[in-house]
């Protein structure tokens, strides 16, 4: 079958090859047809090195298609249904699945050294342990969640991950309130998401804030009330708060230096929310003086912050009701040959969530 294989971490171009297998089949998993996946800034980062991950592996973990077949055991899902790939699955019998804080269950990485695909040459890894830049995947019957017949695959590859996790920082993780005031740092495909969510509990002023202009104004379509550069940040905040700082800051970068200049924006007794993912080497430092003092929450946001299938499920409520714009996310769809062109355009912003039609 094809996949894109990134074959050394720090190279920037993926090659596409039709000599993958993949393997791992057997009791309790289940073989993917996958048909569509979303091109997630944290494929890039594992790209890059910034988040770990063994090479030579296909990128991707944002994907749906249909199941092919099932292993022994497996009976949430036939041959025929659609499902979205869950990357974190529970199960639903460790410590955290029993305090009801399924996305800190660890099981979903048990797989993640393990390689998912194979080539004449060897053994080839899939990102998050799943590796969705590919024709056919094999993961745990946890990862393969069942959507209705009415969503379609480019929508559930969107829930998958980005979607999910950008509502469920709002929504979940910060509550956020009505009449409050946000601030959202990074308005990629995430980023827009944190802004839905806080449209939907009714935040009175929503502050987009990104370096690029048309993200920016993509953000004023689906809800941010004013959209600035990094620069107008602190006029707008004297503007909007009267200096004070907003009630929720959520950075959607992974960088110390975006996540110094949330918490900075955040008033005291304020709420900064991390949703980006960043570098085990990249560290945000604070005295311990101003954590005491400000008495500011830092709330990092894993998945959304909540249970996944849920989310899911709530996500796909809000789209049917026309709540949510999951459509508008997508502003480019390239086959699966043109992944290195989703690449650029995912590199230099004009993308806020690019489809791999596979």
């Amino acid at each position: 079958m094809r996949a894109a294989v990134l074959h050394e971490t720090g190279q920037d171009k993926l090659e596409v090859l039709d000599d993958v297998e993949a393997v791992g089949f057997g009791p309790g998993r289940v073989r993917i047809r996958v048909r569509a996946t979303g091109l997630c800034h944290s494929d890039l980062s594992a790209m890059r090195g910034v988040l770990p991950q063994p090479a030579p592996f296909v990128p991707g973990h944002e994907g749906a298609g249909e199941v092919l077949e099932v292993g022994e055991g497996v009976t949430r899902v036939r041959p025929g249904d659609r499902v979205v790939v869950c990357w974190l699955s529970a199960c639903g019998a460790c410590p955290a699945c029993a305090r009801g804080q399924t996305e800190l269950c660890l099981a979903g990485f048990t797989n993640a050294g393990t390689p998912n695909f194979r080539r004449p040459g060897g053994d080839v890894f899939g990102f998050a342990g799943t590796g969705t830049f590919a024709e056919e995947l094999v993961v745990d019957a946890g990862c393969a969640v069942p959507i209705p017949d009415d969503v379609p695959f480019d929508i559930a590859a969107l829930i998958g991950c980005g979607v999910t996790t950008g509502l469920g920082a709002a929504l979940n993780t910060a509550a956020v309130t009505a009449g409050s005031s946000v601030a959202v740092i990074g308005c990629g495909g995430v980023g827009i998401s944190v802004i839905q969510g806080a449209r939907l509990s009714g935040a009175a002023e929503i502050v987009a804030v990104d370096p690029i202009v048309s993200r920016r104004e993509s953000a004023l379509g689906f809800g941010a009330t004013r959209a600035v550069s990094p620069e107008e940040l602190a006029g707008t905040r004297q503007q909007v708060t009267g200096g004070e700082g907003f009630d929720y800051v959520f950075e959607v970068v992974g960088r110390s230096a975006t996540a110094r200049t949330a918490y900075e924006n955040t008033r005291r007794g304020g709420t900064l929310v991390i949703v980006g993912a960043g570098a085990v080497d990249d560290v945000l430092q604070l005295n311990m003086f101003e954590l005491f003092f400000d008495e500011k929450r830092i709330l990092p946001s894993l998945y959304g912050g909540g249970d996944v299938l849920r989310s899911y499920e709530r996500t796909i409520a809000l789209w049917r009701a026309g709540r949510v714009d999951l459509d508008g996310l997508i502003t480019h769809r390239v086959p699966l040959a043109d992944i290195n062109e989703a690449l650029d355009q995912m590199r230099t912003g004009t993308a806020l969530r690019t489809c791999i039609e596979i």
